[in-house]
């Protein structure tokens, strides 16, 4: 299994994984862990939401990057 995220803007526009340093992870919590450490970089380059995927399936999403208030 492959787990990865993909990227979009709050305005929904798909983000190129490769602009953003996307990767894909060999375990769900891996893929989590990895969301948790660098979200706050993913959202200072324009990412607004991520959606999990499992071998390209959607597993949950979109999650919202926006800092909390």
């Amino acid at each position: 299994m492959s787990w990865s995220w993909r990227f979009e803007t709050a305005s929904g526009a798909v983000v190129d994984p490769s602009e953003v340093g996307g990767a894909d992870f060999s375990a769900q919590g891996d893929a989590e862990s990895w969301l948790g450490e660098s979200w706050r970089d993913l959202a200072e380059r324009g990412v607004g939401q991520v959606f999990l995927l499992e071998d390209g399936r959607e597993v949950y999403g979109p999650m919202s990057l926006a800092a909390p208030e």
